[in-house]
Order: C-alpha cells, then structure tokens, then sequence
C-alpha cells in the first residue's frame, strides 16, 4: 500500500520540477483519478494549471452541473461543450479499438485548443497503472494511453498518479482531504458511455445507457459494488401494452474488486433485479429487456468495449 504523505510529496515536487514556469490544463473529469491528479498540481502549481472538463454527451446523468458545484472553488475551471464534435466523430465507428482511438484523439484536440488559449505548454492527467497495464499489455487501448494521437500539441504530459492502483488512488484522496462523494466514487469509464454501448455510438444509445446506469447506481448502492453500471447490448423483440416492439436489449453488471485488474460478478438478490429491470423497461418505451451479467473478470472485461 502507498505511503500517502510521503507519495504526495514526490508527486508535488515532481509536477513543479517538470511544468517549472510554464502553465498546464488537468484533463477534469470529475472521478477521483483526475481529481488526485488536480489537487496535486494545484498544490505543485497553483494558479499556473488551468482545470478542463469536457462535457463528451457520453458522462453520467447530471455530471456537467455536479462538476461545475463540486469544483467551483477552481475559479479557471472551464468548461467545455464539445457534444456535437464526439458524436460527429464517432458515427459510424463500431469497433471498440476505434472508438477508443477516436476518443482519444478528440480529447486530445479540445484539450490543445483549449491550452493554446490559456498558453499552457502541458497536460496533467489521471492515467493510473491499471491503464497503462491493459493499454500496453493489449487487452484494450485506454483514451489516455493507448488512444493517444502520434502527434499531440504539448510540451509533455504529465500523470502524477501512473504507478497507483485504484485503491491507492483512493489512500491518496483521504490524505488530500478530497470530498468523499470524490474520493470514494464510483470508478467511470474514461471514453465514458462509449464503452457501454455495443456497436455505434448513438444519442439515442447513450441516453438509454445514461439513464439506465443512474437507475443501476441508485438501486445497487447498498451492495457497495466496486462498480455497478447498465450498457446497451442490441435490440431484441419485446412486448409493450399490446403491441410488438423491436427494442433495445440493456445488460446490468455489478462487480467486485479490489484494484479492477480481476473481478467477480456480486450476487443480487431476485427482488432488486426485478425492481431495476421493471424501472429501466418502464422509463423508456424503446428499452425491451434487460438482463444480469455474471461473467467474471477474466474471462470478461468489466466494461463491455
């Protein structure tokens, strides 16, 4: 386990030797790897770093306005409404290394406008070791790894958090004394929803996921999942009233871990499944069943893309 205090001391001192003068953006998503990743160059830097958080269309329901309350203490902190530009690049992309890669890039592009405007020379992210792990090791490309473009506009990029697994990360935000709605929040996906639709990446398909992960994380919340969340799979033929529909089929996983390199599919009780599945189907007309992943991981991944 990490040594907290003595971890943010080097990763302190290590920001401000490497950004030295100059200015950086933190890539801001809100989850509590970018949010160490914050507070710690805040605390190298100070008024040189320039929070940045993209609003992709594909982030939880109601993050752009938690993010704006939960770091308005960050008076440079900008936001940015880049929605259009994501689904304008991922229409048509169905593999999941493209998409990734897709993601990647286009973080990476309004994350450079967005230093060109604040004459920033680096970018701060949350990448931690599990990243770099799966990036490198092939098992997936990780938008901050290996999604990054050849060519990206910046004098370096730091990752204060890169050797930290999860749990440690967590060590990390206590010692920082980060909010614990931060510190212990729930892991999300960096290419956010993209992950959790199958196939294309659609409005549609990400507001039935949005929508159907905000009823997984309510209902789920006493279970204390490492992670818990709903995805898009395909359609499939349902009844709704007395008409035949051809609607969406939306998979819910729930898993446990302890630093999310393995994990294993938690036992829900009969009760809350059918309670989240008669929420998900009743809300959205267009959503025909849904089903319980309890595949572990290995052989699964615990995202679905």
């Amino acid at each position: 386990m990490v040594d907290a205090e003595r971890f943010i001391e080097e990763a302190t001192a290590e920001i401000r030797e490497t950004v030295g003068d100059a200015h950086a953006v933190i890539a801001l998503s809100g989850g509590v790897d970018s949010s160490v990743a914050a507070a710690l160059a805040y605390r190298a830097i100070g008024d040189q770093l320039t929070p940045v958080y993209v609003d992709t269309g594909l982030m939880r329901k109601g993050e752009t306005a938690g993010i704006r309350e939960t770091f308005s203490f960050m008076e440079s902190l900008r936001v940015v409404e880049a929605e259009a530009r994501f689904f304008d690049a991922l229409a048509g992309v169905i593999d999941p290394e493209e998409k990734r890669e897709v993601i990647g890039e286009q973080f990476i592009r309004e994350f450079e406008r967005e230093a060109r405007e604040t004459e920033a020379d680096y970018l701060v992210q949350g990448t931690i070791y599990p990243d770099r792990i799966e990036s490198e090791g092939g098992i997936k490309s990780h938008h901050n790894v290996g999604g990054l473009p050849d060519v990206v506009d910046f004098e370096g990029i730091v990752e204060p958090v890169r050797d930290l697994y999860k749990d440690e990360v967590r060590e990390v935000a206590r010692a920082l004394d980060l909010e614990s709605v931060v510190a212990e929040r729930m892991p999300f996906p960096g290419p956010g929803l993209a992950v959790r639709v199958v196939g294309e990446v659609t409005r549609e398909k990400a507001d039935v996921a949005r929508e159907a992960c905000h009823v997984v994380e309510e209902e789920l919340e006493e279970y204390d999942p490492w992670q818990a969340f709903a995805a898009v799979v395909g359609k499939g033929t349902g009844v709704k009233g007395d008409n035949r529909v051809h609607g969406w089929i939306v998979a819910v996983r729930s898993v446990e871990s302890r630093d999310g390199m393995t994990a294993r599919a938690q036992e829900i009780d009969w009760e809350t499944l059918q309670r989240i599945q008669s929420r998900i189907t009743g809300s959205n007309e267009n959503v025909a069943r849904v089903v319980y992943d309890v595949t572990h991981k290995p052989p699964a991944t615990i995202e679905y893309e």
